[in-house]
């Protein structure tokens, strides 16, 4: 599994510092990220929330670099009496699309399990 999301950016393009663009869009934009990194534990059934950047961000390119962010990961479930809050790290790649004036953020890839053979 790899989860990969388009964010709206054209307001901010006109400024050529990519690197604020992106801070300031993480910071304006916590609630989304929670729900973006919250498909890779969706199977666990937790939730991030808190996103927030953790260390630099790194171009590969003009347009093109990843980030680490951390998150709040929060498993809660009222019939299992489960209540568990966690600090995690996840790896995101990013690619300011000047054409479609879009912020394309892909997550890791997590490979999945397939159904055992009997």
């Amino acid at each position: 599994m790899q989860e990969t999301w388009k964010f709206d950016i054209s307001t901010s393009l006109q400024d050529n510092n990519h690197e604020r663009l992106i801070q300031e869009f993480l910071l304006e934009n916590q609630k989304e990220m929670g729900i973006f990194l919250s498909y890779y534990y969706k199977k666990e059934g937790a939730l991030t929330e808190k996103v927030q950047l953790n260390g630099p961000i790194n171009f590969l390119e003009n347009y093109r670099g990843d980030f680490i962010v951390d998150f709040e990961l929060i498993h809660f479930n009222a019939c299992l009496n489960i209540n568990e809050q966690n600090r995690e790290k996840m790896k995101i790649q990013f690619e300011i699309d000047q054409d479609s004036k879009q912020l394309v953020l892909t997550g890791p890839y997590w490979p999945e399990r397939e159904m055992d053979e009997i």
